[in-house]
């Protein structure tokens, strides 16, 4: 019986289990070779696997969840009914046992705003940068994300000679992170950044980390990633380019893991319902405050004040 458990604890573990079918849907679509390309705005790219994907999640926790408000990526009009194997009822049992923070026993789900990113890096799936997607489910309460999952459809683990695809991982205030192994930051000043979206703010906010290297990929959530397996110290973007559903379940499983992410002006984004969906003031992440608090104090006031007029 689960109806003891705490709706939070409930709706993470029935998100990590969504994604996992969700990530299913990606690599199929990947692998029949018919990605339905359409382009929504300029470098902003949707395929039948962001669509079929988002309606997975949204159909299989709106079915469990009814008074949750889903906010999905992907817009357009509700295809009919969704495919009984792409309804998803299960439950993962390992977040199922987590204990829940005090502050969110009593949450009910009108408080509850999900943000979904159904393929987050659609340009990368696109161009064979499949290492670099995620599916990213988001939980946010009183504006905050308090819970996440990050999904990586491609990840590959060897089991008893067998290739496994895909992890989930996930993370809840209070109660840590899970699905992977955290490590701490590389010796040097690495920074993750975008792969297809600079301009020269971006870049003078690079220049001024005077990192050791930089790693330019693709997605929000595998950037996180890259802090969270100590691949990168800090995530710098001093643009507008990428959207809530984009962080908030990368914000979620970073702070579950002691890190840190704002916008580049050191403030925090609002995940309520009705907030704008734009993050317009770019993005700085670390997982650590300290390495966070490092960064934010390298850029320079001008560079702030020219992202806050945009």
């Amino acid at each position: 019986m689960t109806s003891n458990i705490p709706l939070i604890v409930r709706l993470l573990a029935s998100s990590v289990s969504v994604a996992n079918r969700a990530g299913k849907i990606v690599r199929d679509v990947m692998s029949k070779g018919e990605l339905g390309i359409v382009e929504k705005g300029k470098d902003d790219y949707q395929t039948e696997a962001d669509r079929s994907a988002q309606r997975c999640i949204v159909a299989s926790l709106a079915a469990q969840y009814p008074k949750v408000n889903i906010i999905g990526e992907e817009d357009g009009p509700d295809e009919g009914d969704v495919a009984s194997d792409w309804l998803i009822s299960d439950a993962d049992k390992e977040v199922l046992s987590l204990e829940c923070p005090a502050d969110l026993r009593s949450v009910k789900e009108e408080e509850i705003v999900v943000w979904v990113d159904p393929l987050d890096g659609t340009s990368e799936y696109t161009q064979g940068f499949l290492e670099h997607v995620t599916v990213l489910i988001g939980i946010s309460v009183n504006e905050k994300p308090v819970a996440g999952v990050i999904h990586q459809p491609y990840y590959k683990t060897i089991l008893g000679g067998e290739k496994i695809m895909g992890r989930t991982i996930w993370g809840l205030q209070e109660a840590g992170v899970g699905g992977f192994t955290p490590a701490p930051p590389p010796d040097s000043l690495i920074i993750t950044t975008t792969r297809s979206h600079s301009n020269p703010l971006v870049e003078k906010a690079l220049q001024v980390m005077n990192a050791a290297q930089v790693l330019r990929v693709g997605g929000a959530g595998y950037k996180v990633l890259q802090l969270l397996e100590g691949k990168a110290s800090v995530y710098v973007f001093a643009s507008s380019g990428c959207k809530k559903w984009d962080t908030c379940a990368p914000e979620a499983v970073l702070s579950a893991a002691g890190g840190k992410l704002t916008d580049i002006l050191g403030e925090c984004y609002k995940y309520g319902g009705s907030e704008s969906r734009p993050n317009k003031t770019g993005v700085l992440a670390a997982v650590s405050k300290d390495l966070h608090n490092y960064a934010l104090n390298r850029i320079p006031q001008e560079l702030k004040d020219a992202l806050s007029k945009k």
